[in-house]
């Protein structure tokens, strides 16, 4: 047990260090001249990438929800917050895989999930445009999220056994416009790469890890989740001066 509680704490340790890496970044640039915020709300639905159920790409099956911040620092980029609690499941019943409808796994699990990163606009955008205008633009950062370790039981069903934490790497592409002064709507499509193989019960971590009876499907790829939904925001703060940055 205490063995098991030190693993769990230095994996902790671990992630808290690339946090604590870009928020640094962040906080060098907090005090500039003028700033511009936004703040809203993220809806949508999610979809899981792994060893059970469908092998589509972006299938949203299940609802995601969660908030968002931004914080514009030019016309073509913004330091951005997130948060999102996504539910995800797998089923071997609605796969086209042979195999995995022979086998007739299935799971659901919880993600909660914090993102910090960089957005990036195509073209210029201004949240205070006296008209109506739009633009796509890409987000990326760092992940980190909670979830739900599965395994599969004596029954050859998925079970949880424990929590977990883990790290993604976002990749993000978006279309936003602006509804009216100070309001935006943007719709995005968002994988998360992770850094475990047990959203599904696949490849058990901490005390199952060595366990190679309860592993099963391609234990050498790790698994991804995607968003696809709207956020809703909606600027305030001073009206920015870009020119210093």
């Amino acid at each position: 047990m205490l063995s098991q509680v030190n693993s769990y704490i230095c994996k902790l340790l671990k992630y808290m260090k690339y946090f604590t890496t870009v928020f640094f970044i962040l906080l060098t640039v907090f005090y500039a001249h003028s700033q511009t915020y936004e703040i809203g709300a993220m809806i949508g639905g999610a979809n899981y990438i792994g060893d059970v159920g469908s092998t589509s790409y972006i299938n949203p099956n299940t609802l995601a929800v969660g908030g968002i911040f931004k914080w514009n620092r030019s016309a073509r980029h913004a330091f951005r917050g997130s948060v999102l609690i996504a539910n995800v499941s797998g089923d071997d019943l609605k796969s086209s895989n042979n195999r995995r409808e022979q086998r007739g796994y299935s799971f659901n699990n919880t993600i909660k999930e914090l993102s910090i990163g960089i957005e990036y606009t195509f073209w210029e955008f201004d949240v205070h445009a006296q008209k109506s205008i739009s633009a796509p633009y890409l987000y990326t950062g760092l992940t980190g999220f909670s979830y739900g370790a599965l395994r599969k039981n004596s029954r050859n069903s998925i079970v949880k056994y424990d929590n977990a934490l883990s790290v993604a790497i976002p990749m993000v592409i978006g279309y936003k416009a602006t509804l009216g002064q100070n309001a935006m709507i943007g719709f995005e499509i968002g994988a998360r790469y992770t850094f475990t193989d047990d959203l599904d019960g696949s490849n058990p971590v901490e005390s199952l890890s060595e366990d190679q009876d309860l592993k099963f499907g391609n234990t050498n790829s790790d698994d991804w989740y995607v968003f696809t939904g709207i956020a809703v925001t909606f600027a305030f703060g001073r009206k920015p001066c870009y020119c210093n940055f």
